[in-house]
């Protein structure tokens, strides 16, 4: 199991015990609900919302193609959750990449906001944004088009 899954895991863990002890309460629609929601955040926290990632210099190679910005993400992130939800369907089109899964990426990400792994940095044209307005983003992506 990596690292990124650790997380998203704990939580399903925590919801399962939880629920376990309502229905040993004789509740079990409130299990079932309070189930449902501990799913629904560990999904949120997994790499399931977000893009597949992919190495940072595969996104720098494909960023100069194509112009799109580099995310510099981490799943548990929950500011990189709301820059995914808040681009919708156009998310698709960055270039993602985990520096949990990227040591040289985040290392980099380290060096330009003053040792933090602060997330998410967006690399645009070389210049980096640290927790950019995703309306800001969405700009960006319809220039680069």
């Amino acid at each position: 199991m990596t690292r990124a899954w650790i997380l998203p895991m704990l939580v399903l863990l925590c919801g399962s015990v939880v629920a376990t002890g309502l229905v040993f309460q004789g509740r079990p629609y409130a299990a079932a609900i309070l189930l449902l929601v501990f799913v629904l955040l560990a999904a949120s926290n997994s790499r399931l919302i977000f893009p597949r990632s992919v190495g940072a210099l595969e996104a720098q190679r494909r960023s100069a193609a194509d112009g799109r910005p580099i995310v510099f993400w981490r799943p548990g992130c929950t500011y990189c959750l709301r820059l995914r939800i808040r681009l919708g369907r156009s998310a698709h089109t960055l270039h993602w990449v985990d520096i949990w899964r990227d040591p040289a990426r985040a290392a980099a990400v380290r060096a330009v906001n003053d040792g933090n792994e602060t997330v998410p940095t967006v690399f645009l044209a070389g210049q980096p944004h640290v927790n950019p307005d995703p309306e800001w983003v969405r700009e960006q992506l319809s220039r680069s088009a």
